[in-house]
């Protein structure tokens, strides 16, 4: 037994520790937000379609996870990569998947989890061995959500790593930090631009290429079934950001992604009548998000103007989820990407928070933005600042990886 009060060590946005009972709640909370399941779509045998959901653990791959366990009731397989607990706590996402492999265990859904490098052609075998052994050798569904600072290049072992850079010239932007007693701060930082091959490394780790290798992968061992629809999870963001983000090296590698969808689904459509989107999703507060400069202030500014009519992944993930499977019809933009973010993307929105960015400075930020929401927020991603856990209590940190049960 590892039991001992965990309290919240943060520098900055990031937490050196987290909290299970508050992951656990999180999860409950997500799962519970999830309308009544959609009418189950035919699949022949009477079971949930079968679907594998890369990166599972975090973000808007957990919200994917979540939201095709209670609202579809998949069954299959989510892949990770979390740290186990140790000296420190284990990760968050150590947590929210235990917690997640629970509900899904209690609702009846047969959901593996595998801890490992996506990237990798293990993992890769790993997988494809489940679901010959498990799932009767065919997958439905493929939800790609990774981000990721390095990728290992399974043919060539070269490694490749992701930048947060913008493209040409620097960028100053103002954003959101705390002090050390916790009062905000709006300051100005500058980001040097991309050099060398900062693009091409940055393409290489967060753009299609492992997306269109696990299809390939899958394919060449005749595990996609016929109809088999997948979804690669994207972003594009406000003008106020877009310096740093979409025509950043981010930017680039999500060109590319695009890219690849168009690819993909010309290529399964012909083979099984199957298709290749891209999901373009809203703004949110995710430990990769906060990492990116301007990102704080803006979403914190976005939820100042909005409120509760912010829409969480989970909520945008059952819409998803709805088109994926037909509950309801694709809603696709002009270049085949299924949009989740046109609220948030709406003119009047947009010209709300430009003004309040504008007029964004540490004495004028308390009344222009939501912090005690963002700064809850954060907090939770690592199982902190959610209602209803005693923080005061001991809690077991030693907390297992989920077993495979038959």
């Amino acid at each position: 037994m590892s039991e001992r009060v965990i309290a919240p060590k943060n520098r900055g946005f990031l937490f050196l520790d987290s909290h299970p009972g508050g992951c656990r709640k999180l999860v409950d909370e997500m799962w519970q937000a999830v309308p009544a399941p959609a009418p189950a779509p035919a699949d022949g045998d009477g079971d949930g379609p079968v679907a594998l959901v890369i990166g599972s653990s975090a973000g808007y791959g957990l919200a994917a996870t979540i939201a095709g366990l209670a609202r579809v009731g998949i069954r299959g397989i989510g892949v990770c990569f979390e740290k186990a607990p140790a000296r420190r706590t284990g990760t968050a996402g150590w947590y929210r998947t235990a917690a997640t492999a629970r509900l899904a265990q209690q609702h009846g859904r047969d959901m593996v989890f595998l801890n490992g490098d996506a990237f990798s052609d293990a993992v890769k075998e790993e997988v494809a061995d489940l679901l010959v052994e498990r799932f009767g050798g065919r997958l439905d569904y493929l939800i790609y959500s990774v981000a990721a600072p390095r990728r290992t290049d399974p043919d060539t072992a070269n490694v490749y790593a992701s930048v947060l850079k913008p493209i040409s010239s620097p960028y100053t932007t103002k954003t959101l930090v705390f002090d050390e007693h916790g009062a905000p701060e709006v300051k100005e930082v500058t980001t040097a631009p991309a050099e060398g091959d900062d693009i091409e490394q940055t393409v290489a780790v967060m753009g299609g290429t492992d997306w269109e290798r696990w299809i390939t992968f899958l394919a060449d061992r005749s595990l996609l079934a016929d109809g088999f629809t997948t979804a690669a999870l994207s972003y594009i963001g406000s003008p106020l950001t877009a310096a740093i983000y979409r025509q950043g090296t981010i930017g680039a590698a999500k060109a590319h992604l695009e890219a690849t969808a168009r690819t993909l689904d010309e290529r399964l459509g012909k083979t099984l009548g199957g298709r290749a989107v891209t999901s373009v999703n809203a703004a949110a507060v995710t430990q990769s998000s906060t990492a990116i400069p301007g990102i704080a202030l803006y979403v914190g500014l976005l939820r100042g103007v909005l409120g509760d009519a912010m829409i969480a992944p989970i909520g945008q993930l059952v819409q998803l989820w709805d088109q994926l499977t037909g509950a309801r019809p694709l809603d696709l933009d002009d270049e085949g990407r299924v949009r989740l973010d046109t609220w948030e993307l709406d003119p009047a929105v947009q010209n709300a928070v430009a003004e309040r960015w504008s007029a964004a400075t540490s004495g004028t930020i308390t009344e222009l933005a939501d912090l005690d929401w963002f700064s809850d927020e954060v907090r939770r991603l690592y199982g902190f600042s959610t209602p209803g856990v005693d923080y005061t209590a001991a809690v077991e940190t030693d907390v297992p990886w989920p077993t495979r049960t038959n």
